[in-house]
């Protein structure tokens, strides 16, 4: 069976949905935005948040990095925007010390190997890669090298791409998102019949949804089609200024998207035919012979 600990939680078939609430860079390096969406996570029932964290200099090609862009702080060159967004070691105590106080997992995508240096010092329960990340086997290799679950999220990539990592990784201590890397992503581009298809190429991994669209509907789509984990982004409001915002879910919805998902659970049953108590009364009124 399809199982990984992460932390206090089972993640798998037969377990409960692991419901994560990406923050990613949704706080504007704002610390107080993000210990927000921290406390509304936690209080919308989600199982863990997920920050995103980079080393700029690595990660933002030389050619982009003097490109002057607007930004919230005003205009200024894309590599020191980078940094102003990025959040240092006494950041992320404080996020592990507040997040343990509101009894939520926390962990991050690691954009470069230095970055995966720099987490190990918080010991998270596991580490995300993102799709843009999917190919690079030199950082997931470092990754999965420190011994903690690995999800790997499938979004703009091939089949044969995701099983060459898949190879290169092997199948214990992974899981694996779909997802689809517009944002947000068009309904009709969201193909989650590729959940099923994942879990029956890899039965013994778990498998989830990273949603990148507008709406809930299609994230409770993913659960009923097996989705063993959930990851949508969230925000405080959808029109504050980020790349990501627009294609994340404000706290009372991700309370609702939470709410909905236990129900879904409760409803998806065992499969097995039953002759409820409930039914007892009209079976005896109703039935002929």
């Amino acid at each position: 069976m399809a199982e990984v600990t992460i932390g206090n939680r089972k993640v798998g078939d037969g377990h409960p949905v692991f419901v994560i609430a990406e923050i990613g860079i949704n706080h504007n390096g704002s610390m107080d935005v993000a210990k927000k969406l921290i406390a509304g996570a936690a209080a919308a029932g989600c199982d863990a948040v997920k920050f995103q964290k980079r080393t700029p200099e690595l990660c933002v090609p030389k050619d982009q990095r003097d490109i002057e862009r607007d930004t919230p702080w005003g205009r200024m060159k894309y590599i020191d925007y980078r940094y102003k967004v990025e959040f240092g070691r006494d950041e992320y105590l404080e996020i592990d010390r507040y997040s343990k106080e509101q009894g939520v997992l926390w962990f991050a995508s690691c954009w470069d190997e230095d970055s995966v240096d720099f987490m190990e010092q918080f010991e998270p329960p596991c580490y995300k890669a993102a799709s843009a990340s999917l190919t690079d086997l030199p950082l997931l290799k470092k990754t999965a090298s420190t011994g903690r679950p690995l999800l790997i999220s499938t979004g703009m990539s091939t089949m044969e791409e995701v099983e060459k990592t898949v190879d290169e990784l092997g199948r214990e201590n992974i899981l694996i998102a779909h997802t689809n890397s517009t944002y947000p992503s068009p309904i009709e581009e969201l193909n989650l019949r590729m959940i099923t298809t994942l879990k029956a190429r890899y039965p013994e991994v778990p498998i989830g949804y990273s949603g990148h669209e507008v709406g809930l509907a299609t994230t409770w789509a993913a659960v009923a089609l097996g989705a063993t984990f959930i990851e949508r982004h969230v925000t405080l409001d959808r029109a504050m200024w980020g790349s990501d915002q627009a294609a994340s879910v404000e706290l009372p919805g991700m309370a609702r998207l939470v709410s909905n998902i236990r129900d879904i659970e409760k409803a998806l049953g065992d499969g097995i035919k039953h002759v409820y108590a409930g039914e007892a009364a009209a079976r005896k009124k109703l039935r002929r012979t």
